[in-house]
């Protein structure tokens, strides 16, 4: 089964390439069908039309036998090896200008990406410390509002047990004023 999934998935990115070929013959453009194509299935996973799981697993397979496709280009420089005799001193120093280059390039978008990462980590940093000091003075509000409503309980607690010891005096004055009125006394 995972066989088929992953030669169905090749097959998709061939088709990709082959449909880069037909562009690429219909506007008679310069650049290889096979860039076409891979621009194209570019476009299509960054606009989310084609999901990443639809290739994944195809393309792996295919970066795990990368090696295997040079070897033809290989073999194609040796058969034309008089194109490049006399100028072994240029070739080298062409690869080595082009490794310094490349590694420069290379170097500087990774610090450019971190860079980017960063501040949008930092973004993100910054509203995670808003929403947590939001919800500690929410909280804190909270325990305030518990600490008012108890205080708030007491004073009414307070309140009542002092209008009761009020309406009992009144109720002993009154009890004390009916007492002397028959003569009697407590």
């Amino acid at each position: 089964m995972k066989v088929l999934k992953i030669i169905i998935q090749i097959a998709l990115l061939y088709a990709f390439a082959w449909l880069g070929g037909q562009i690429q013959q219909w506007l008679h453009l310069a650049i290889p069908g096979s860039i076409i194509g891979l621009l194209l299935l570019f476009v299509l996973l960054l606009c989310r039309v084609v999901p990443v799981s639809w290739i994944e697993a195809g393309s792996t397979t295919i970066l795990f036998y990368l090696p295997l496709f040079f070897v033809p280009a290989t073999v194609g420089v040796i058969n034309h090896l008089d194109l490049f005799a006399g100028k072994g001193l240029l070739l080298v120093a062409i690869v080595i200008a082009s490794t310094i280059i490349t590694i420069i390039a290379a170097g500087h978008a990774s610090q450019w990406l971190a860079i980017l990462t960063e501040r949008r980590r930092g973004t993100n940093e910054t509203i995670d410390r808003v929403e947590q000091m939001q919800a500690e003075l929410e909280e804190e509000s909270g325990i305030r509002m518990t600490s008012q409503i108890a205080q708030d309980e007491r004073t009414m607690h307070n309140d009542k047990q002092q209008a009761a010891s009020a309406s009992s005096h009144t109720k002993d004055a009154s009890q004390a004023k009916l007492y002397r009125k028959k003569g009697t006394q407590l």
